[in-house]
């Protein structure tokens, strides 16, 4: 997601401004973590870094502070918060020795900050019962290398909110769950079917006023590739992954759809009924089940073949790489990723818990809860390479060359919604990909 819009950022999501992403891709340096972080004697002053987002998020931050410094007299917390469209280009302009002890990170930037040597592995710091609780797929944006660089406190998720009434109108038989997903097929039938029943034809919204080329287009569009059985990097190229027959064909369909595609100029077009299907994420709920209440359905994304796909992944916390004392630094983590505190924030910004307990105790999100559907996702991860028939949430590339990968795919998704043939778009961001990846030395991290 992109913290970009603001509309977009009160969502409260993976973040994610795709400047600051670009900047990272030219920033330079990298070839792996640095072993200057020093355990510490686990007592003391840590300094610690997040980004400032919505007021409740805020809140729910400094009242874990507030509560860990109160807790006990071995460390204490000095917190500072740096406003969220300045946050990643903060931290790429400091140097390491700079950064504070613990910090947040946008996930998809983590891979770039490790091979810039400024974040450390956490797996000697953080306690095994913390690593232990995170979700698998909040463990797989975090991981390299068999490594955990960072952990979430909540995760993301995409689906399909649907209008029961108007889908009942237009006839449209539609989904209860991941086993009976809509094919590419289906969904593009139910749009026609939904466009026979309205006034102007417009029956979808996709959130186009965030724009597609934009880190919205690869976080809300990626899963198309990934379930037509494409990739958008495999084993370091993008050739032959991002531009083969299955994701261009992906591609050509998401193109057919824009006929019934609402701009959504206002924001509106689906919690006041223009549209009978809006194709977003978790961060629309609390808006769209106010305005539907008991007519508003929550559906997959469709099946290209090779089942349906999710993005998933969101701010997350690490310890920086010159820290003097990350026992302590773990020490916070752990108190940050309890149930206390994570349920605090995920109620605060309504986002999936990224620890079990938190999930599975979630009014939301628990077995039978309205969103019982974005947790059935992250529960089936893929990770960012193994996308296989069987599993649902992806993460998106943990490399360092993401930023190039996500301004090309986003930039071809923008093209090819536009008019452009999808073949030619998806070859060229393919070649631009592999060539920043060679000129980079492939981005390799030891």
């Amino acid at each position: 997601m992109s913290s970009t819009d603001r509309r977009y950022r009160r969502a409260a999501c993976t973040g994610l401004a795709l400047l600051p992403l670009v900047a990272l891709a030219a920033c330079g340096g990298g070839g792996g973590t640095d072993a200057s972080v020093d355990a510490g004697s686990g007592k003391g002053t840590i300094s610690v870094w997040a980004h400032q987002g919505q007021k409740s998020e805020d809140a729910a931050v400094q009242a874990a502070v507030t509560s860990f410094n109160s807790s006990q007299n071995g460390v204490k917390v000095e917190l500072k918060l740096i406003p969220g469209n300045d946050y990643t280009k903060t931290i790429t302009a400091t140097n390491a020795s700079e950064l504070p002890d613990v910090l947040e990170f946008d996930g998809p930037t983590m891979a770039n900050f490790v091979y810039n040597k400024k974040l450390a592995p956490i797996d000697d710091y953080v306690s095994a019962k913390t690593l232990a609780n995170a979700t698998d797929a909040s463990k797989s944006q975090g991981e390299i290398g068999g490594k955990h660089y960072g952990l979430g406190m909540y995760d993301s998720g995409l689906g399909i909110y649907g209008s029961k009434k108007l889908l009942d109108a237009a006839g449209v038989k539609y989904p209860t769950g991941l086993s009976d997903d809509w094919t590419a097929q289906q969904f593009t039938a139910a749009l026609q079917a939904l466009k026979a029943k309205d006034s102007d034809g417009k029956t979808l919204d996709i959130q186009e006023g965030n724009g597609l080329a934009t880190e919205w287009g690869t976080y809300g569009f990626a899963p198309l590739v990934w379930s037509a059985g494409g990739s958008l990097l495999k084993d370091g190229k993008a050739k032959g992954a991002l531009d083969s027959p299955a994701a261009v064909s992906a591609l050509k369909t998401f193109q057919s759809w824009k006929t019934y595609v609402d701009p959504n100029t206002d924001g509106n077009a689906f919690a006041k009924g223009r549209v009978a299907l809006s194709w977003v994420g978790h961060w629309m709920y609390p808006t769209y089940s106010k305005a539907l209440g008991d007519d508003l359905v929550v559906l997959p994304l469709p099946d290209f073949g090779n089942g349906p796909k999710t993005g998933q992944g969101s701010w997350a916390w690490g310890i920086g790489a010159d820290s003097k004392n990350a026992k302590a630094a773990g020490t916070f983590m752990d108190y940050l990723l309890n149930d206390t505190n994570v349920t605090a924030m995920t109620t605060a910004n309504g986002a999936p818990p990224a620890t079990r307990t938190a999930l599975a105790a979630s009014p939301l999100y628990k077995r039978g809860g309205p969103l019982q559907l974005f947790a059935d996702q992250l529960a089936k991860p893929c990770g960012d390479s193994d996308i296989t028939k069987a599993c649902v949430a992806v993460t998106r590339p943990v490399t360092a060359g993401y930023p190039t990968i996500t301004a090309k795919f986003s930039e071809a998704l923008g093209s090819v919604y536009g008019g452009t043939d999808p073949k030619s778009a998806l070859e060229k961001a393919a070649r631009a990909i592999d060539q920043d990846f060679s000129d980079n030395a492939g981005y390799k991290i030891p």
